[in-house]
C-alpha cells in the first residue's frame, strides 16, 4: 500500500517527499565542500559563519511566507516555483568569489529550505 501510486493521496504523498527530497539536496549541496570553498577563496571562520547564518535566515523567511502562500496558491505550484528558484543560485555557486558572493548565493539556496512548509501542508490535506 505504501509503494502504490494508484490513489491520489498516495501520488501526493510520493511527490511530496520526492520534491523535498530534491530540497534538501540543493539546501545542503554545498555544506560539504565549505572547507575547501573557504581554503579557496582565503574566508575566514567569521565569513564562514555568516554565510551559514544567512542560509538559515533564507529559510526562515521562506517558510513565513509560503505559509500564507499556500493557502491560495497551493503547494504544488508554490513547490515547483521554490525548486526553480533555488536552482539558479545553486548553479550559480560556481562563480563565487569573495565572502559577500557566497553570503547571498547562501542566501538564495536557503530558499529552498522553506519547502518543509509545502511538504506538511500538502501531505496533510490529501490526508485529512
Amino acid at each position: 500500500m505504501l509503494c502504490s501510486f494508484d490513489r491520489p493521496h498516495m501520488r501526493a504523498f510520493h511527490c511530496s517527499w520526492f520534491a523535498f527530497f530534491i530540497a534538501f539536496f540543493v539546501w545542503f549541496a554545498i555544506t560539504p565542500l565549505i572547507p575547501e570553498i573557504q581554503d579557496s577563496l582565503g574566508l575566514s571562520n567569521e565569513e564562514i559563519w555568516t554565510s551559514n547564518i544567512a542560509n538559515v535566515t533564507g529559510t526562515i523567511f521562506m517558510r513565513f511566507l509560503l505559509g500564507p502562500l499556500c493557502d491560495t496558491m497551493g503547494p504544488r505550484i508554490l513547490f515547483t516555483m521554490v525548486l526553480a528558484v533555488s536552482a539558479i543560485p545553486t548553479a550559480c555557486i560556481g562563480f563565487v568569489n569573495s565572502a559577500t558572493g557566497l553570503t547571498v548565493i547562501r542566501l538564495f539556496i536557503g530558499l529552498a529550505g522553506g519547502t518543509f512548509v509545502m511538504c506538511q501542508y500538502w501531505t496533510s490535506k490529501m490526508f485529512t
